[in-house]
């Protein structure tokens, strides 16, 4: 475990350097799937559901302005017991203590890549000018809810931190298998219909100036969702029993 004083991420601020090791010159561009079920074990040893890998096209680099070609993302579930606590500003300064206590552990990440010869370096997680959302759709394993969150099946009350690396045959995925998500949210509208702040336009866009889950932590388009209450499996199975009706009417 790294022994720092970590002062946090924060907006508008260079990325904090807690990096024990030093990126190889000559950075390797493969590894192994023992060494990468080692990096999976690592995750899961301080409680990340897992890892997604995002391999971003020239195309997506360009019209982003940037030059990072393969992403590791490490997601993480928000505690249950955070997320059921009434909004306050406290809960906020709570949330943002779960995320930072996260992301400490992300530069050990990356020092296990380093040291095994691979460039590894922590994406800043609060950079107003990259989207990590688009960076994490690219992993084609996760989408973006009608309540404007980022969705892995790992569960809708995830988070996550990123590492972009010189690690060339990461398992990336080519399709996406989650796509159906934002057909079944167009028929639900909870988290529209349920919003305390009615942060949401005319067009049932998000305003997130108007939302506010990262100064109060509000989470209840959270609690009322479906993927949240029955989780992924038993809303798929909804869905395509809804599917089949209307195919057959």
């Amino acid at each position: 475990m790294i022994d720092v004083d970590f002062k946090g991420f924060r907006y508008h601020k260079p990325i904090p350097n807690f990096y024990k090791i030093e990126n190889p010159e000559n950075p390797k561009t493969e590894i192994s799937d023992d060494l990468l079920a080692e990096l999976d074990d690592l995750a899961k040893k301080y409680d990340f559901t897992g890892i997604s890998y995002s391999k971003l096209s020239d195309d997506f680099k360009k019209d982003l302005n940037i030059e990072i070609d393969n992403v590791l993302i490490f997601k993480f579930l928000m505690g249950v017991d955070l997320i059921n606590m009434e909004p306050s500003r406290e809960k906020g300064k709570l949330m943002d203590k779960e995320f930072q206590e996260y992301g400490i552990h992300v530069y050990e990440f990356a020092d296990f890549l380093r040291e095994n010869g691979f460039k590894a370096d922590l994406i800043h997680p609060l950079d107003d000018n990259l989207s990590l959302r688009a960076i994490a759709m690219q992993s084609n394993d996760c989408v973006i809810t009608r309540s404007n969150m980022c969705y892995f099946k790992d569960g809708l009350h995830n988070s996550f931190f990123m590492i972009h690396t010189s690690i060339e045959n990461l398992p990336f995925k080519t399709e996406n298998d989650m796509l159906w998500v934002p057909d079944f949210c167009s028929t639900c509208g909870v988290c529209i219909d349920r919003c305390p702040k009615d942060a949401f336009d005319e067009n049932e866009k998000l305003l997130r100036k108007v939302c506010t889950a990262h100064r109060e932590g509000c989470n209840e388009c959270i609690l009322k969702c479906p993927f949240f209450k029955r989780g992924y499996d038993k809303v798929k199975k909804r869905y395509d029993r809804m599917k089949k009706r209307s195919e057959n009417v």
